[in-house]
């Protein structure tokens, strides 16, 4: 499975332990804010990604603004993933 798969199958898990209903198909250039998950469920789904990963991009990368597309979520998670 790819970094991609993974995070859109994370954020499937969070939005149903969270009661959401995620909007389909989450593509590159989906708004964050826009996708089903409020703020508590994308804490919940950097944290399940951290668990899995073994890293937090946010904290590792000094990131100052939060990603608002998909493709910008995945980038952050990608480019991190290449540093290790």
């Amino acid at each position: 499975m790819n970094l991609e798969q993974q995070i859109k199958e994370t954020m499937q898990q969070v939005a149903e332990l969270g009661d959401c209903q995620l909007i389909e198909p989450i593509e590159g250039n989906t708004l964050l804010l826009e996708c089903g998950l409020d703020s508590l469920g994308y804490a919940m789904l950097v944290a399940q990604l951290e668990e899995d990963l073994g890293y937090d991009p946010f904290t590792e990368l000094a990131i100052e603004t939060y990603p608002s597309t998909f493709s910008e979520f995945l980038a952050i998670y990608q480019q991190c993933a290449s540093k290790r």
